[in-house]
């Protein structure tokens, strides 16, 4: 394993082991829940929106499943604050999966992904933002909803 992949792997476990934007928001302006049926990941994601109404001010997530999935979200708790709810609608899964930095069989890829799935539908029912296809096809298979 190179240095690189280590520093990678140390990343994600310290994100697993003290997650970020960890806890449920009370009030908040945007939720929805998602599983891998797969591995049995669950992510519930919470969005509080800044005064103007579009901005990502707060996200929190509650959740259970492999390091890779709670890692994940974390990440991605760090990545969208901030940002604009149209922005993050079309954040390409590969800018998380950049975040993550090591390679992912196809059913950790799913782990990887679905907080990011989540949020997109939380922005989607509460914003009206689009919903790329690749979610419409994977809100079947990893079970996104809203409660």
């Amino acid at each position: 394993m190179s240095e690189l992949d280590q520093l990678y792997r140390e990343v994600i476990l310290d994100h697993y082991r003290n997650p970020r934007g960890h806890g449920a928001l009370e009030p908040h302006d945007a939720h929805a829940e998602g599983q891998n049926p797969l591995c049995g990941d669950e992510v519930s994601i919470f969005v509080r929106f800044a005064d103007d109404g579009e901005t990502i001010d707060e996200i929190g997530f509650e959740g259970r499943g492999c390091a890779i999935s709670q890692a994940a979200t974390s990440m991605l708790t760090e990545l969208v604050k901030g940002r604009k709810a149209e922005e993050v609608a079309v954040l390409p899964k590969d800018e998380l999966l950049e975040e993550i930095g090591i390679p992912l069989t196809p059913i950790r890829l799913k782990c990887a992904i679905l907080g990011l799935g989540v949020l997109k539908v939380a922005l989607h029912r509460a914003k009206g933002t689009p919903l790329p296809e690749e979610w419409r096809t994977l809100e079947n298979e990893l079970r996104l909803a809203d409660d």
